[in-house]
C-alpha cells in the first residue's frame, strides 16, 4: 500500500495569514511557495534580509520617476532658479545628507519644491518597496520604527532634507538589530535633532523636548512616568538600590543636561570666531556641553567625562531598563498580533528582549517569539490594513505595475496615513479606530477604485491579462478577485458584487479588448478588495 502523502509543514490558511500580517499580502503563488518552504524557514529568511533591496525591487526604484513642477524664481527677490516641469528619477534616495543640505544653505538658488523632493521620493520608495519587495517583513518593521521614532518632515524643511538619510542610514539598517545601537543612531540623526530640538540644547539652557520624548515615547513609556507619585528620586521604588521602577521630571531635566552639545553641522556660530560647517551631519560641540555632575535614574554621573559619555550613559540606562522592554514588546505585539495584545505573549517577548539586550539581533529575536506564538496564529482578521498596506496588498494581488504619484500620496494622507507627516511625536496610532468611520472608509474605497482605474496616473490595469482565458461573467470575475484579495469567495459577496452592474451576472462582462470590459473587470477587482476579508488581515 502506498504511503500517505506527507502533511505540509505549514497550513495554507496560516500561510495566507502570515503573508497578510507580516507583509502586505500574497501575490499569485506566494501561499504555495510559503507552504512548500515552511513558515519557520520563511520567517528566518525574512528576519535576516541581505543589505539593500532585492534586485527586482532595486530595478523598480531605479526606473521610477516622479513629476516635479514649479515656476521660475522672481529676480526682484533675488531668486535665481529657472522654471522646471519634468519627470525626475528618485535621485535623492542614495545621496548623503551633505549633498542635499545646500538646498537649505543656498535657498535663493532653489524653489521650495526641491526641498520637499527628498520627502516625496522617500514616500514613493516606501510604496514601491511595500508593493514589490521580496522582504515585506522588513518593510513592515521599517514603518513600525518610523512611527515609533516619529519625525514630521512635512512641517520642517530640515527634517525633509534629512529624511532619506534617516530612512536609509538609521531606520532600515537597525529595524531587526540591537535597540541600544538603534537608539544612538536616532539620537544623532539630523532629522531627530531638528524635530525634537536637541540641536539647540546648550549648557545653561538645556532643551528638554528630546529628553522627555526619549523617556516617554522612545523607551520607558508613559506608564513608567511616576512624577504624580514621587517628587524626589530617592522616593521612587528601587531607586536606593540603583534600580528605579520608573522616571520622574528630575530624570528628564538631568538627561537633557547630559545631551547638551549634540547638534547638527548647519552653519550655526559656535562662538564669536567660529562656525559649524553647513553639511547637515551630526556634530558634538564640547563648549556647548554641560559637563557638571548629574544624576539620571538613580545613577551618578561624574563631572567632566569624555566627549558624549554623558549622553551615551543616558542611552544605556533607558535602553536597558525593564520598563523599556515592556513598552516596546507591547507595541510590537500590538502591531503584529492585536490592538489589545495578550499579556502572556507580551511577557514572553519581554523575557527574550531582556535576555538578548546585548545581541546584535535583539529585535529579530523578539519578533520571532511573537510571530511563532499560538496567539499570533489565532489572530487572523484582528487588524485593519493601514492605507499603505491597502495599496501594497492590492498591487500584490492584482499585479498592477504601479509607479507612485503625488495624487496617490495625497489620497493616502486623506485616508489617514500621511507618511512622515504626523505632527505629534507619538506618531501614527496603531489601532483600528484611527482608520474607521464614514469618511475614512470612503477614502479607503476610493484608493482601491483609483488604483484599479488609474485615477492618479500610477499605472494602467488590465485585469483580463491577469485572469487569463475567456472574458468571464460578472459572477465568475467576482469570485476570482475575492479569492485573489481575500483568499475566499463568500457567496453573498459574490452576489453583491456581480449584481452591482447593469447587465446580467451570468453573461460575459463584455467583448475582449474593449476598454469598457477592462474597466468593468477592474471595478470588480476593486469591489472585491473592499470586502472585510481584504480590509482586515
Amino acid at each position: 500500500m502506498a504511503a500517505a502523502p506527507a502533511k505540509p509543514a505549514t497550513d495554507p490558511g496560516l500561510a495566507a495569514h502570515v503573508l497578510a500580517r507580516l507583509g502586505f499580502g500574497a501575490r499569485p503563488g506566494d501561499v504555495e511557495a510559503l507552504v512548500s518552504l515552511g513558515y519557520r524557514r520563511w520567517l528566518d529568511l525574512q528576519l535576516t534580509p541581505p543589505p539593500g533591496d532585492d534586485p527586482a525591487t532595486a530595478t523598480r526604484l531605479a526606473a521610477a520617476v516622479l513629476r516635479i513642477k514649479y515656476n521660475a524664481g522672481d529676480p526682484a527677490k533675488k531668486q535665481e532658479w529657472p522654471a522646471v516641469d519634468e519627470m525626475r528619477p528618485l535621485a535623492t534616495l542614495a545621496q548623503p545628507i551633505d549633498q542635499l543640505w545646500p538646498l537649505l544653505a543656498d535657498r535663493d538658488k532653489h524653489d521650495g519644491a526641491e526641498r520637499r523632493r527628498p520627502l516625496l521620493e522617500t514616500i514613493s520608495a516606501s510604496l514601491i518597496r511595500a508593493s514589490y519587495s521580496e522582504y515585506p517583513l522588513r518593510e513592515l518593521l521599517v514603518e513600525f520604527w518610523h512611527d515609533h521614532f516619529n519625525v514630521d518632515a512635512w512641517d520642517q524643511e530640515q527634517v525633509a532634507i534629512g529624511l532619506p538619510s534617516y530612512d536609509r542610514d538609521v531606520i532600515r539598517p537597525h529595524c531587526f538589530g540591537n535597540f541600544r545601537a538603534f537608539l544612538e543612531a536616532v539620537a544623532t540623526s539630523s532629522a531627530m535633532l531638528y524635530y525634537l530640538s536637541n540641536r539647540s540644547s546648550r549648557a545653561g539652557s538645556a532643551n528638554e523636548n528630546y529628553a522627555r520624548e526619549l523617556f516617554e515615547l522612545h523607551t520607558l513609556g508613559r506608564a513608567a512616568y511616576l512624577n504624580d507619585k514621587y517628587d524626589r528620586w530617592r522616593e521612587v521604588p528601587g531607586a536606593l538600590q540603583g534600580k528605579p521602577s520608573g522616571y520622574i521630571d528630575q530624570d528628564v531635566y538631568e538627561a537633557a543636561r547630559a545631551l547638551t552639545g549634540w547638534t547638527v553641522e548647519d552653519g550655526t556660530g559656535i562662538d564669536g570666531h567660529r562656525k559649524l560647517p553647513a553639511t547637515g551631519r551630526f556634530a558634538y560641540v564640547e563648549t556647548w556641553h554641560d559637563g557638571y555632575q548629574k544624576r539620571v535614574l538613580a545613577t551618578e554621573f561624574d563631572a567632566f567625562q569624555p566627549a558624549m559619555a554623558d549622553g551615551r550613559k543616558v542611552l544605556d540606562l533607558v535602553a536597558y531598563h525593564p520598563a523599556t522592554a515592556r513598552f516596546l514588546c507591547t507595541k510590537l505585539a500590538r502591531r503584529l498580533v492585536a490592538d489589545e495584545p495578550p499579556s502572556g505573549l507580551v511577557d514572553k517577548a519581554v523575557a527574550v528582549w531582556l535576555r538578548s539586550r546585548k545581541a546584535p539581533d535583539q529585535i529579530a529575536q523578539t519578533i520571532r517569539v511573537i510571530a511563532t506564538s499560538p496567539e499570533f496564529a489565532a489572530s487572523r482578521g484582528q487588524k485593519l490594513r493601514r492605507p499603505r498596506a491597502l495599496i501594497a496588498g492590492f498591487i500584490r494581488a492584482t499585479g498592477i505595475e504601479m509607479t507612485p504619484t503625488e495624487g496617490l500620496i495625497n489620497e493616502m494622507a486623506n485616508a489617514g496615513q500621511r507618511m512622515f507627516g504626523v505632527p505629534p511625536p507619538t506618531g501614527l496610532a496603531d489601532n483600528t479606530d484611527v482608520f474607521v468611520g464614514t469618511n475614512a472608509m470612503r477614502r479607503r474605497w476610493l484608493i482601491l477604485i483609483g488604483l484599479a482605474e488609474n485615477y492618479w496616473g500610477t499605472g494602467a490595469f488590465q485585469p483580463s491579462a491577469r485572469m487569463g482565458g475567456t472574458i468571464p461573467t460578472a459572477r465568475a470575475a467576482a469570485a476570482y478577485w475575492l479569492r485573489a484579495t481575500a483568499g475566499q469567495a463568500d457567496p453573498e459577496a459574490v452576489a453583491a458584487i456581480a449584481g452591482s452592474f447593469d447587465r446580467p451576472s451570468d453573461v460575459p462582462v463584455g467583448p475582449r479588448g474593449n476598454p469598457d470590459t477592462e474597466k468593468r473587470l477592474a471595478r470588480i477587482a476593486a469591489l472585491a478588495a473592499m470586502a472585510p476579508g481584504f480590509q482586515s488581515c
